[in-house]
């Protein structure tokens, strides 16, 4: 078995990470992921309600051989004080369902949070879904971050480190 463990302190760090705001829909948001020249990645853009849009994310297929061991994540961030979520996907596929969870990291202030797997709920499109087998993390192809929830104005999350952890 492998373990996730993604490090943000190269450019090849972040070269899988690609966007994808509510431009998808007519909205106007933006986002990317990027190497800031202290050595980790930055989520950052801007969220907009114009043409009924108002989310912004990143996505990046899981880049690990075999299966991946694990029943939570770890994430080194410094947070803006907004909200966000971090998702998972357990297919390859564009649009389907995602595993979230919510995670709010103190302003200005590097903290590492722990997201067990029962912290995740099935969503899709941003609406909840019931019936669903929990999240194995184990199962994970694509993870992802999130900012929605009319959340205006400019927005920048940190990171150094997604680890899945048992």
């Amino acid at each position: 078995m492998k373990t996730l463990s993604c490090r943000f302190d190269t450019p090849e760090a972040v070269e899988s990470w690609y966007a994808i705001d509510d431009r998808v829909m007519g909205g106007v948001s933006t986002s990317g992921m990027a190497l800031d020249r202290e050595g980790h990645a930055v989520f950052s853009g801007t969220v907009s309600l114009a043409n009924n849009g108002g989310f912004a994310s990143v996505r990046s297929p899981v880049m690990a051989s075999g299966s991946v061991d694990g029943s939570a994540c770890l994430l080194s961030v410094r947070g803006d004080g907004k909200r966000y979520r971090f998702s998972i996907r357990t297919d390859a596929e564009f649009d389907g369902i995602s595993y979230q969870a919510a995670l709010q990291p103190p302003a200005g202030e590097w903290t590492i949070l722990r997201l067990a797997a029962a912290d995740f709920v099935p969503t899709w499109r941003g609406r909840v879904v019931g019936h669903l087998p929990p999240l194995d993390p184990a199962c994970a192809q694509q993870i992802g971050l999130l900012i929605a929830d009319r959340q205006l104005g400019p927005f920048k999350l940190d990171l150094r480190a997604i680890e899945l952890v048992r």
